[in-house]
């Protein structure tokens, strides 16, 4: 299969290495007919090749051409304009930065432009390109790099290949491309291309090998044939991809697009307003590997009549309805079969034993019936990912699906199943080693073009993994009737990530070596029956982000840990518990003392003594009036009555004369021994 990218291995830098002037190399002579001329223009173009190398920053000295990876920096020299006879220049996966120097637009001889996948920025103007006659290769994506030229300014060249992925050529259908008649690859992908494909673009064919305008904003009907690919003598043989995802397209697939001898290997039409049926002619299509169609309007049945070389099919997010086709059995090489969030119906058919490649199979979010057949444990031994949450599948949990080693995401959540939770679960192998290496559950080829993608359910939020998903083990088996108690050999997974058993009918203890699951991030025990007390070794799930025990039987003290301690302040997840006691729930464990801390004592006691001022301070200030009402009274009567004030004063006298006697009397008795002993 053919891939949508050049693979320029890294190795490729500059490939400036062509002017190394060793061997055999001639330029393009700069003047002809003069060697000394000839000889100049060698050493001039020495020396640009020198002022470039110093010119880029080589942390991996990889411009002294002994290096195996580059790691180029800094902007792009202008002295790169003087190597007139460089053909092929490669300095694509580094970190240039800055604008591209209009001096590039010299190099007059340059076939292959490889900057993409750097951190380049600014507008290309007429000036980068003038010279560029014999450019046959432009690729410049992933950059933040904008075409800055007049609606009617045209290429000095005519590319077989354009790559611009994610430069700002838009808002409107960038008219330069008209006179690119020859065009066998073509991205001008996440452009902010907002308006429908023009006329003339749909004229001149475009198509070709590969052909990417993702992610833009183009609205319309998809193109209703590839049939012009006659005209430009285009082989049948040579197919690759076409990409058109991720836009506004309307309408139905057009049935000479889906039948054509032209159709690509890779057809992407994901994330559009696609409307109508699949047509049945994509099951003649026997070129076709990938087809993605999710995430559009699309309706009716799945087509019966399967039998071709397809490894990937993506229908997820439609409305289709009607069962799942016995024919799709017949693809014998299919890897991935996502049919999730649809209105599917009946039961899943015998004949996908058949497809003894899938990695990943996800039915979720339908109306299947029936049990979970015994043969996915027993023919399906490449499955990494089984998702048939959301359906109505009913009976008992077949014990073999334990079979399955590489099963990484088990989702049965949402069903009518009912029986106890096999103790095998415990045996999932990929779930008991730690993933730790990140790659594409799909091969190299399969993942060039199409991401596998995943929705695992947690805290009532469908979380998306897709370049990750290589690292997520999960078993999610909620909403169900299972009961019994959980297997303590379940706790063998050491590998695992999310566990999610809750609303089921589960009794007996959480399962005392739970703390053995060290990569747990998610457990949810929630709404089942399950009682005594919480084992303390759950403290040791130290990458613990998200917990639920709420609404079982569970009693005893709340464990404490320093995982555990991230959920001091969420009495939620241990709520409907009668019998827990312990931080963050308010209720306190025998033996607890009331929770009055030195801080708070003192705090009291400072209270205490500001109560005690402020009564102090009401007291004397209560006292000061009735001290002046007195004393005013009293001496207002003696000052303004005549009787009065002579009353007063011969009433001090006798008090002088008393106070007199009594003291002298005092000073003549003699003075008595004071009793020691005990009152």
């Amino acid at each position: 299969m053919s891939s949508t990218n050049t693979s320029i291995p890294h190795v490729y830098v500059i490939w400036v290495a062509l002017l190394l002037f060793i061997g055999s190399w001639q330029p393009c002579l700069c003047f002809s007919g003069n060697s000394s001329r000839s000889g100049s223009c060698m050493e001039r173009e020495r020396k640009a090749l020198l002022s470039v190398q110093k010119g880029i920053y080589d942390a991996r000295k990889w411009l002294s051409w002994n290096g195996t990876n580059n790691n180029l920096s800094g902007p792009l020299p202008s002295q790169i304009g003087e190597l007139r006879s460089l053909v092929y220049l490669n300095l694509a996966f580094n970190s240039l930065n800055g604008s591209i120097p209009t001096s590039l637009g010299k190099l007059s001889a340059l076939s292959v432009l490889y900057l993409s996948s750097n951190s380049l920025s600014g507008a290309l103007t007429e000036a980068h390109f003038a010279n560029l006659t014999g450019l046959f290769t432009l690729d410049l994506s992933y950059n933040s790099l904008m075409m800055n030229v007049s609606q009617d300014w045209l290429p000095p060249f005519k590319a077989g290949e354009i790559r611009m992925g994610s430069c700002q050529l838009g808002p409107k259908f960038p008219p330069w491309l008209r006179n690119q008649t020859n065009l066998s690859t073509l991205d001008i992908s996440n452009a902010e291309i907002l308006e429908n494909f023009p006329e003339w673009f749909l004229d001149m064919c475009p198509f070709g090998d590969h052909f990417n305008v993702s992610h833009n904003q183009i609205k319309g009907k998809l193109p209703s044939s590839l049939d012009c690919l006659y005209n430009k003598n285009f082989s049948a043989e040579i197919r690759g991809s076409m990409d058109l995802s991720n836009n506004l397209f309307s309408g139905p697939i057009p049935p000479n697009l889906a039948g054509s001898v032209f159709l690509p290997n890779i057809l992407l039409l994901a994330d559009n307003r696609i409307s109508g049926g699949i047509p049945s002619a994509f099951c003649k299509a026997n070129q076709l590997e990938i087809l993605n169609l999710a995430n559009n309007d699309l309706s009716g049945v799945l087509p019966d009549c399967w039998n071709n070389s397809l490894t990937v099919i993506d229908f997820s997010d439609n409305k289709l309805s009607g069962g799942i086709p016995s024919s799709m059995g017949s693809l014998s090489q299919l890897c991935s079969l996502h049919l999730r969030n649809n209105n599917l119906s009946g039961k899943i058919p015998r004949s996908l034993k058949q497809c003894k490649r899938l990695m990943t199979l996800d039915l979720g979010n339908n109306k299947l019936s029936g049990g979970i057949p015994e043969w996915i444990g027993e023919s399906l031994s490449s499955l990494k990912v089984l998702r048939l949450r959301s359906n109505m599948l009913d009976g008992n949990i077949p014990t073999n699906l334990s079979l399955l080693a590489s099963l990484q995401v088990l989702d049965l959540a949402d069903n009518n199943l009912s029986g106890t939770l096999p103790p095998s679960f415990g045996n999932f192998k990929a779930m008991i080693v730690i993933q730790n290496e990140s790659k594409s559950v799909l091969s190299e080829d399969v993942a060039s073009y199409y991401t596998e993608n995943l929705l695992i359910t947690m805290k009532g939020l469908d979380l998306t993994f897709t370049t990750v998903l290589s690292l997520v083990t999960s078993l999610d088996l909620s909403d169900n009737n299972i009961s019994g108690e959980i297997p303590e050999k379940l706790t063998k997974l050491y590998g695992l990530h999310f566990l999610n058993l809750s609303g089921n009918h589960l009794t007996g203890r959480i399962p005392k070596n739970i703390g053995a699951m060290g990569q747990l991030e998610s457990l949810d025990l929630s709404m089942n029956n399950l009682s005594s007390t919480i084992p303390t070794s759950i403290s040791n799930l130290n990458f613990l982000a998200h917990l639920n025990l709420s609404y079982n039987n569970l009693s005893g003290r709340i464990p404490s840990g320093s995982q555990l301690q991230t959920f001091i302040n969420d009495p939620s997840i241990y709520i409907g518990n009668r019998y827990l006691c312990g931080q963050p729930l308010p209720e306190k464990c025998p033996g607890d003392e009331p929770a009055r801390g030195p801080t708070v004592h003192g705090r009291e006691e400072k209270q205490d003594e500001n109560e005690n001022d402020s009564e102090m301070i009401w007291f004397y200030v209560s006292l000061s009036p009735g001290f002046v009402v007195g004393f005013w009274g009293f001496l207002g009567a003696v000052m303004l009555k005549k009787s009065s004030r002579y009353a007063y004063i011969r009433f001090i006298d006798r008090l002088c004369d008393w106070i007199h006697m009594v003291t002298t009397t005092n000073s003549a008795k003699p003075k008595s021994k004071r009793n020691r002993g005990c009152m």
